[in-house]
């Protein structure tokens, strides 16, 4: 007489947790790659930003990414755009963008560069509006305080002028 022998306890757990995976697969999905981030040559984001009544200033005079005193858009991502044109209609403050993907400035994942940051001027209207609509979370590393709106976008204030990261299309 045979019988069929008991399954170990770990492989039951393994039937089950494979079970689990499945009924989580046909819940919600599967899994799907990051969203891909959306890049905008400088004509493409100047037009978007001069029908929101955003202004750009250069030092340099110029819109070249490859040279640190001019003030480039190229390359920036779709939801920065997004998120200062968002900004300007909420806070009703006039936007002007002094820096943008140029050279010169830090680099890191959620750079100028890399399209995730623009540099604004000080104005007392965006001052009022920056600190008293997003939270303040304290200095950063080199000592500028920094706000954060609901969004998660990361407001900072580098003295003459606010540095902006953009981690979505929200202000």
């Amino acid at each position: 007489m045979s019988s069929t022998p008991t399954p170990r306890p770990f492989v039951r757990l393994a039937v089950l947790l494979a079970a689990l995976a499945g009924l989580l697969v046909a819940l919600v999905g599967p899994a799907s790659p990051a969203q891909a981030v959306t890049k905008l040559t400088d004509a493409q984001a100047a037009s978007q930003l001069s029908a929101s009544g955003i202004t750009r200033t250069s030092s340099g005079g110029c819109t070249n990414r490859a040279v640190s005193t001019c003030t480039s858009y190229d390359q920036i991502n779709q939801e920065t755009v997004s998120g200062i044109k968002t900004y300007r209609s909420v806070s009703g403050c006039a936007v002007n963008i002094t820096g943008g993907t140029e050279v010169g400035h830090a680099s890191g994942t959620y750079s100028h560069y890399n399209g995730y940051k623009v540099d604004i001027s000080r104005s007392t209207c965006n001052d009022n509006y920056i600190t008293g609509h997003y939270a303040y979370i304290g200095l950063r590393g080199d000592g500028y305080p920094q706000y954060q709106a609901a969004s998660g976008n990361v407001y900072v204030n580098e003295g003459n002028h606010w540095d902006i990261t953009y981690y979505t299309c929200g202000c």
